[in-house]
């Protein structure tokens, strides 16, 4: 007689599902809102929305790591793509004006590995406390066949709110505004099929000294998390527009901001290209154009202020821990819609 069959014979082990969600609990507690009615465990998540909105306006946002997640295998770091995983969707819903309320998270796996997936949302949890949002719920999905053994994959899930009135649209961009630059902290999570092509071609030592650290950390470093500094900027001035610097770059996004019949003129000169983007340009043989079309460039955040809040704004922002360049202005042009120059 044949032996019964059992879940864990298909390769699916619901004890260390379980054991992964005990695990996880501490993180999670540690980015609790009030807001938050009922969090991780049940089959959905509850939170309030704060009373502090008089005409809320939920912003949702979606995002994943892409092809980062194959470096992560390839050198075992997985402590620290949970945080682009969060910054990828926080960001996006902050240019909108909005605060960043609540996250979920999406891990899926061929085998669950403890360790790892410890780690992963260790960081998604790190990342919900710089964005002051709270995790409060997801999915992990342990599917064998569908993922070789010792990858994953990611997707997470944000929601936040804004005052129906204070939505930033940037229908009120006009010439004469000056375009604002927060400093990246590298590629963050864009651009790294390219990075990959090009370690690929250049075969670095990436445990060798780069910029006073191992090229491996210096590639993987996180995305960085604007969300307090800039929801300080906007209790304290009005921001006309913001642009998250992400997939098509400077030249890409900015344009997602502007009413037709404007332009931002962006200086390359104005900030310090940081040495990553200056090796990858040399290793790959990348072109200028394509170099602003695909990565930051070191800039991870545009802001569009009146010439008259420059100085301000610029106070506020580093006094929040940014790096704060003026890179340029808006004027009255046609065609291409972001120029640099």
């Amino acid at each position: 007689m044949n032996k019964g069959l059992s879940y864990r014979d298909a390769g699916v082990d619901i004890d260390a599902g379980d054991a992964l969600v005990d695990a996880i609990k501490p993180f999670a507690r540690r980015t609790m809102r009030a807001e938050v009615l009922a969090g991780i465990g049940g089959f959905g998540a509850l939170f309030e929305v704060p009373r502090k909105y008089r005409h809320p306006v939920l912003v949702s946002g979606t995002d994943g790591v892409g092809t980062k997640l194959r470096l992560a295998f390839q050198l075992q770091r997985h402590d620290t793509v949970g945080i682009d995983l969060v910054a990828m969707s926080v960001n996006d819903v902050l240019v909108q004006g909005a605060e960043p309320l609540f996250f979920l998270d999406y891990f899926a796996c061929g085998k669950l590995h403890q360790a790892v997936a410890v780690d992963v949302i260790r960081g998604i949890a790190t990342g919900c406390e710089l964005a002051g949002c709270a995790l409060i719920g997801g999915e992990t999905a342990e599917m064998p066949g569908m993922y070789p053994d010792g990858e994953y994959d990611l997707a997470g899930f944000c929601v936040g709110a804004v005052e129906r009135d204070n939505i930033i649209t940037g229908r009120t961009i006009a010439a004469g505004d000056v375009v604002l630059g927060l400093a990246s902290s590298g590629a963050h999570s864009n651009g790294y099929s390219l990075i990959r092509k090009i370690i690929d071609r250049a075969q670095p030592d990436l445990q060798a000294a780069f910029d006073d650290r191992p090229l491996a950390e210096v590639i993987m470093a996180p995305t960085r998390i604007y969300v307090k500094s800039l929801l300080a900027l906007m209790q304290t001035l009005t921001v006309k527009g913001m642009a998250h610097i992400t997939g098509g770059g400077i030249t890409g996004n900015v344009p997602r901001v502007l009413q037709p019949g404007l332009r931002a003129v962006i200086q390359s000169s104005s900030w310090k290209r940081p040495a990553l983007f200056e090796w990858l340009q040399r290793e790959g043989g990348v072109a200028e154009e394509e170099m602003h079309r695909v990565f930051n460039c070191g800039i991870g955040m545009v802001v569009v202020v009146s010439r008259d809040d420059v100085s301000r704004a610029t106070e506020v922002l580093t006094a929040h821990g940014e790096t704060v360049y003026t890179i340029g202005e808006i004027d009255a042009g046609e065609g291409e819609q972001t120029v640099v120059v």
